[in-house]
């Protein structure tokens, strides 16, 4: 099949004591009904990006679904041949999407991820690596942490060091690949935080608070002050709370379910006690996870009922700037540049939200935006994916790499933090470096009047 790289990765691990036999335990198992759903019809093979890297069944959702209808009426057991297919979905949605049936795919991956994590004993290196990672990712003083070691080293020229063929041959491949994924970071552009509070100069149409994410907030807080600056262009009053919880996005498409459900429930309590209209996100991931507290907590009794009415106000920032046709404080300046969009998965297939991005930045003068080749095919982030499954998420990050590149375009953007990362990242491996933004990044650079030539040198991705 054209196409097809590398196998599919192995897992290394055995079931649990009591699991060879009995997959799934009852809390929260697939459901029955959901997986009845699926009629088998194939449309979703080819929006499936593991299954077009390597043309496998099981590989795809169909594929995968099936292996759960097996698991349920105690056929497989919680093997790592049965594990390995699921483990290699990146939860992209690409295929909620393109189902003519609408089998909620999304609900079962979910549903099954944690049953790997109570169910399977995965390998010791597995196991050490996704303890390292949720030891950082879900905090974000931890990250700012990790942030500045970053720019330190960044400044003392060892990014540059590790770039160099003979020391990056000999440097722990672990360490090239934090500096390969690792955006352009000064310890000036860390301190800078988005304000408590920022007016509007005219008339308050809304008021928003602000997410800051943990990620987003370490490596992408010019993202954030953007932001901030681009709702209070367009009426609205934002505010930024301070000590943000994580919202559990990462560590709810991990499997990893109480410690996601204590962090929401934690992000749904700060955010209650403001007086606010919507709550505004700027990352796809955190978006798509926020929007879904309300089924994700709705057998919790004390908590049910605030979650939905958390996730009816959680809004894309695009979203709200789409639905805004207010007059600007000042006209929008040129930015003539030629700008490849990347729909980010957990915006495009998880929230729906495509349209608004695109006319959004069509308000931005000279700017000319051009859509991909495959543009639905996930570029390889997926959340934690590119770091515990490197080789897949390279060879996504490649082909996505190659499409933009058939673009001609001078700049990249995607409304999630990972995916500027990662196809960065890929864009620089193959050879074709370009600066890559947030959407709002743009809009605010057109807002303020910033030079194309000063946008392109102060890419943080660079």
């Amino acid at each position: 099949m054209a196409g097809l790289t590398t196998a599919p990765p192995q897992v290394a691990g055995h079931a649990r004591a009591g699991a060879e036999t009995v997959a799934f335990d009852d809390h929260h198992a697939p459901d029955p009904a959901l997986i009845a759903d699926c009629v088998h019809c194939g449309f979703c093979l080819p929006a499936c990006p593991t299954y077009l890297l390597w043309g496998e069944e099981m590989d795809s959702p169909r594929g995968r679904i099936l292996l759960m209808d097996l698991a349920s009426r105690g056929e497989v057991g919680m093997e790592p041949e049965v594990v390995r297919h699921w483990d290699a979905c990146l939860g992209c949605m690409a295929c909620v999407d393109a189902c003519p049936s609408g089998v909620q795919y999304d609900r079962l991956i979910e549903q099954v991820r944690p049953q790997i994590e109570r169910r399977f004993a995965r390998g010791w290196r597995a196991r050490a690596s996704r303890a390292a990672l949720f030891a950082v990712l879900p905090y974000p003083q931890r990250m700012r942490t990790i942030a500045s070691a970053v720019a330190l080293t960044q400044a003392l020229g060892l990014r540059r060091a590790l770039r160099v063929g003979a020391i990056r041959r000999f440097a722990p491949a672990t360490l090239r690949r934090l500096d390969d994924m690792a955006p352009s970071l000064t310890r000036a552009g860390l301190r800078a935080q988005a304000p408590r509070r920022l007016r509007p100069r005219g008339k308050r149409l809304l008021r928003v608070a602000l997410l800051t994410g943990c990620v987003q907030d370490a490596f992408f807080s010019q993202v954030n002050r953007a932001t901030a600056r681009v709702l209070a262009a367009h009426g609205c009053e934002v505010l930024v709370p301070p000590l943000q919880s994580c919202c559990g996005a990462l560590e709810i498409h991990s499997g990893r379910e109480q410690p996601a459900l204590r962090r929401m429930r934690e992000l749904i309590a700060q955010m209650e006690r403001l007086d606010i209209d919507h709550i505004v996100v700027n990352s796809a991931g955190c978006g798509s996870a926020m929007k879904e507290y309300g089924a994700m907590l709705a057998d919790d009794p004390f908590w049910a009922e605030r979650a939905a009415s958390f996730s009816t106000r959680v809004r894309d920032v695009m979203e709200i700037l789409a639905d805004l046709e207010v007059q600007l404080p000042a006209c929008l300046h040129p930015l003539p540049a030629r700008v490849a969009y990347h729909d980010a998965c957990h915006l495009a297939h998880a929230q729906g939200v495509r349209a608004q991005p695109r006319s959004v930045l069509a308000r931005i003068p000279g700017l000319e935006l051009v859509d991909l080749k495959e543009a639905d095919v996930c570029c390889g982030s997926a959340g934690i994916y590119n770091l515990i499954a490197p080789q897949t998420a390279d060879d996504l990050g490649t082909r996505k790499a190659a499409n933009i590149a058939a673009t001609g375009a001078e700049l990249v953007t995607a409304g999630n933090g990972g995916c500027l990362l990662q196809i960065s990242a890929s864009l620089r491996r193959s050879g074709h470096p370009l600066p890559a933004f947030h959407p709002v990044e743009l809009l605010d650079a057109s807002i303020r009047g910033l030079p194309p030539a000063q946008l392109r040198a102060g890419s943080p991705t660079a």
